[in-house]
């Protein structure tokens, strides 16, 4: 898949990825730094965009805690199967690529996407990001904190690159070390929270 020029994994990688059970981003339940957000939310009718899901722990806990409005966005279209077998007509499924998504969301959840995208891909998806956002929405999830050994993905970074990418387009709210990492993730990950920038100066 060539995405702005440069070559991106497409379906088929992931589908075998999935295939092969070689998903060592999928920690098989919601990550609590998430959860703990979303509990401390009081709208329920809020809508929520989920890039990447994946499996979509995150998302059948939205369902489960009655948000109302959360679509599920995934290349493969295994795991959004499964997110329909659990969460039944609570989840609107999509299967698409993010980079061809429409429509303009409250709030979009970040967990283990960013991380999956060569890094070449990283500043159309911090347009993107800001694209699909309505004004005032926010950006929310959690960004690796690391490098890894093995080529990517998934692919790592530092806080003061991601600030350096994000603050162009985004009110960094948050970028911060979290407590609730999993235990190997301990150290490792940032909680973030930003607010899409007026472009030009006007709201959009």
């Amino acid at each position: 898949m060539l995405i702005y020029g440069i070559m991106a994994p497409d379906k088929d990688f992931w589908m075998a990825r999935y295939d092969a059970g070689n998903t060592g981003w999928d920690i098989g339940y919601p990550a609590p730094a998430l959860t703990a957000y979303f509990e401390a939310l009081e709208d329920k009718d809020i809508s929520i965009l989920v890039p990447g899901c994946g499996n979509g722990h995150e998302v059948v806990w939205l369902a489960e805690h009655d948000f109302r409005d959360v679509t599920a966005v995934d290349l493969v279209a295994a795991p959004l199967a499964r997110i329909r077998q659990r969460t039944g007509d609570r989840i609107r499924t999509l299967q698409a690529d993010f980079f061809d998504l429409t429509g303009r969301y409250d709030l979009i959840m970040e967990q283990t996407f960013f991380c999956a995208l060569d890094p070449e891909l990283r500043e159309q998806y911090v347009r993107k990001m800001h694209a699909l956002l309505k004004p005032g929405g926010r950006l929310v999830g959690l960004l690796f904190n690391t490098e890894f050994e093995k080529e990517g993905p998934p692919f790592g970074g530092f806080e003061d690159t991601y600030r350096e990418l994000f603050s162009p387009w985004f009110d960094i709210l948050r970028m911060e070390p979290t407590p609730l990492s999993i235990p190997p993730r301990r150290g490792r990950e940032l909680f973030v929270e930003m607010r899409p920038k007026p472009k030009n100066g006007v709201a959009v």
